[in-house]
């Protein structure tokens, strides 16, 4: 079984939402990415998201390209990402990990080998978000080949093709909170409800409710609505905080415990 699917059933068992942060890898270096990803499982953390960082996103806010700039300054690759994967793994990391990366990069690696490179990483899905649903056919037959879960986003606007994009989906369903790009908010999109609760009837698949998620009285808020909570940004703008004591020996260790403190306080 696909690990995404062995956490979402473990977690449904004991009636929880499973806590799925998003985390640029390379910022501020790779052996610090391993040793944020550890400190996030560590403070409640069941899947997590791995972002390439990429020089024209669709999707991120201002936070997140920060990030990714700082990344690529670093000559991150998409390559580097998934070994980082791996890295992590030996680590003694266990749970379950999705790389979130643009469609050129995949597209540049080849189709094929980049899910031999997912499965020898130990990665169990990916999300392309500028990868239509009406041209994903060969990625998904490939997707399924390796068993790496492909797992759609669906936003208010998407209407009609809802139930279109879901029934084809693996793993759980992207539900986008706001319309725009990644961030953190005080106000969601006002129709949340309603199009949570189409979605769901739309599916029989785990629903994961992010962008914008950025405290815990709204982390509390859509854990009551959805199987799992996304939360991007506002992570990546705690370890903005905390970057200079990152890139220090003196102060890494305090970084990574006050960037633990703040995750166990968002889910808590």
């Amino acid at each position: 079984m696909n690990r995404i699917d062995e956490v979402f059933h473990s977690i449904q068992q004991a009636e929880g939402t499973a806590f799925i942060p998003f985390l640029t890898i390379g910022d501020p270096d790779l052996q610090t990415s391993v040793d944020i990803i550890k400190q996030l499982e560590q403070s409640g953390a069941d899947i997590v998201e791995l972002g390439v960082p990429y020089s024209d996103p669709l999707a991120d806010g201002p936070v997140i390209q920060r990030a990714s700039q700082r990344a690529l300054a670093q000559k991150v690759t998409i390559m580097d990402c998934m070994k980082t994967a791996l890295q992590a793994r030996e680590a003694g990391v266990q749970m379950p990990f999705i790389l979130f990366t643009y469609y050129n990069p995949v597209l540049q690696l080849g189709l094929r080998r980049y899910f031999e490179l997912l499965a020898e990483n130990d990665i169990s899905g990916t999300i392309i978000p500028d990868l239509p649903f009406e041209e994903d056919e060969e990625v998904r037959k490939l997707a399924i080949e390796y068993d790496i879960h492909l797992i759609p986003l669906v936003a208010p606007t998407s209407n009609e093709r809802i139930r279109k994009i879901v029934s084809r989906a693996k793993g759980f369903i992207y539900c986008v909170s706001s319309l725009g790009v990644t961030g953190e908010r005080s106000q969601f999109y006002e129709g949340i409800d309603r199009f949570l609760e189409t979605v769901r009837e739309s599916t029989e698949l785990p629903i994961a409710v992010g962008f914008g998620i950025s405290n815990n009285e709204q982390y509390r808020t859509f854990a009551e609505r959805a199987d799992g909570v996304i939360v991007g940004s506002a992570i990546i703008r705690k370890v903005e905080e905390v970057l200079h004591l990152l890139q220090s020996s003196e102060g890494k260790e305090a970084a990574l415990a006050e960037i633990g403190q703040f995750v166990a306080a968002l889910k808590r």
